[in-house]
């Protein structure tokens, strides 16, 4: 039953956005895990994130001005840096003493790996000084991939919670149903058996690697032997690794919330082909017309949630999602607890049909 969800987790690592889409001396405001965030990329490059309400009046910072770094606020000029700290209040008049370094609008930690902002979502009660930035863990990173960006980067807005969000593109039986197109398994009716075997992973679980079928061919561009494992973890991540004798790919869905009922979910592609590039308009292309159709249903869905109807998940096909409640409880008891996290899956095999 999916009664009584785990609310959002924090202390975590949130893909924010693909940096491409943050320039040099730009800004982007977000909401994530419903605060509001204003990141902003400086003129050297770098990335910083802070609490877009500006401490004197409660406007936001992102009204105002950067000038690649600072941020200004544009009702009184109250200036900020990266580290959230004042730096400038303009009315004050000689001999007016004031330490203007003691005030701070809130900063979070945000880095840039492998063409990914993430910024970090602490407990809304924590205050991270400075100094305990890098005391955390490292944001998600691709094994193999060095410092590469995404050759496509995608993102799409679903009106549902995380949680729904991430049952569905962990759901390993709807693709026959839900991912159909006049040139991609149309009026699809044959399904097939699957077996596949899971084990622990950090924070999740994983499909243990595994030889892709010989249909799909599109992978035969990376080699002989081409091989696939796929990762599941907290707080919604999915990563595919895939690896021929010749070239590797990789994909990572990211899912991020806006608040309790609409979330992004990001997903960024990668592959080791360097004569592909002209390709990757199509792959932007077909990647969007899959994540459009993942977000369609989900939109059909949240009618009928809208009546709170009684839900079930059933064994093995909906294993993973229940997989993914024990995972948040236990991370919610552990925090409270005071105690390491200790990851509740189990190695094991599930069978369904899709």
């Amino acid at each position: 039953m999916l009664e009584n969800a785990p609310p959002l987790l924090r202390n975590f690592w949130y893909l924010a956005l693909p940096g491409k889409d943050l320039p040099r001396g730009d800004t982007a405001n977000l909401t994530l895990l419903g605060e509001p965030v204003l990141i902003c990329r400086g003129d050297d490059g770098a990335v910083f994130a802070l609490r877009d309400i500006c401490p004197h009046r409660g406007i936001p910072l992102s009204y105002g001005s950067f000038d690649g770094a600072e941020v200004a606020c544009c009702y009184h000029g109250w200036r900020f840096g990266a580290d959230g700290r004042c730096r400038e209040i303009p009315s004050l008049t000689p001999g007016q003493e004031m330490d203007v370094s003691r005030i701070r609008c809130g900063a979070y930690p945000c880095r840039e790996v492998q063409g990914n902002i993430w910024v970090y979502l602490p407990e809304k009660s924590a205050r991270l000084p400075q100094a305990d930035i890098e005391d955390l863990p490292a944001p998600p990173e691709l094994p193999n991939f060095g410092d590469s960006a995404p050759q496509v980067s995608i993102s799409q807005v679903f009106d549902c919670s995380a949680d729904t969000a991430a049952f569905g593109l962990m759901d390993p039986t709807h693709a026959a149903f839900v991912h159909t197109s006049w040139w991609w398994k149309k009026n699809a009716t044959k399904l097939r058996l699957k077996e596949k075997h899971f084990e622990p992973a950090p924070l999740g679980w994983r499909m243990k690697r595994h030889a892709l079928p010989p249909q799909n061919r599109v992978y035969h561009v990376l080699g002989k032997g081409v091989t696939t494992e796929i990762t599941y973890s907290l707080p919604g991540l999915r990563v595919e690794l895939i690896d021929g004798d010749k070239h590797r790919a990789a994909g990572l869905t990211a899912i991020t919330p806006i608040n309790d009922s609409r979330t992004v979910v990001h997903q960024a592609l990668y592959w080791t082909l360097p004569w592909t590039a002209p390709l990757k308009p199509l792959a932007r292309y077909l990647a969007n017309v899959f994540l459009t159709q993942d977000r369609r249903v989900v939109d059909m869905q949240q009618e009928g949630l809208a009546h709170n109807p009684s839900l079930m998940l059933i064994d093995d096909a909906d294993t993973q999602a229940k997989w993914f409640y024990r995972l948040k409880r236990e991370w919610l008891r552990a925090a409270e607890e005071g105690r390491p996290f200790e990851n509740p899956i189990k190695e094991c095999t599930l069978r369904w049909r899709s």
